[in-house]
């Protein structure tokens, strides 16, 4: 097992690995941000690279995390492992495994909708991002 292997398995659980290193998906309505509105962004858990903004978060009713559009440009690949062509996302640096982007997100969004694995993501909450290392982003909510 290389380096990076056993650095990640002992900092992430064994879900968090499974989906960002295996492309794994948790199960439907069993993510902690599924049905999770609070302000604030979202970073990917590997290696706390910003991804999404709270603000374009909607519920989906999917059950998993759904947005309308990142905050970064994503790694977007070609993925057919389930009989169906859908387009699989990852994390610009880390490529880590997030989820899929699909067309059928609202229309007044974008048409976008980005369903993602909480199981990829850490929340920073708005009055946090300042100190947690990511004042650029306050700007998104003033």
């Amino acid at each position: 097992m290389a380096d990076k292997d056993i650095e990640l398995k002992n900092k992430l659980t064994p879900e968090q690995y499974a989906v960002t290193q295996q492309a794994a998906t948790e199960h439907p309505f069993t993510g902690e941000y599924d049905n999770f509105f609070e302000p604030g962004i979202y970073v990917d858990v590997v290696s706390g690279e910003p991804l999404f903004s709270s603000k374009d978060k909607f519920d989906a009713g999917c059950g998993w995390p759904a947005f309308s559009k990142p905050i970064v440009k994503l790694q977007e690949k070609r993925d057919r492992s389930l009989f169906v062509e859908r387009t699989e996302v990852k994390s610009p640096q880390a490529q880590s495994h997030l989820g899929h982007v699909f067309s059928d997100g609202p229309i007044d969004r974008g048409g976008l909708r980005y369903c993602i694995n909480s199981a990829a993501l850490k929340f920073i909450p708005k009055n946090q991002l300042k100190t947690a290392g990511y004042g650029d982003y306050v700007q998104l909510f003033d």
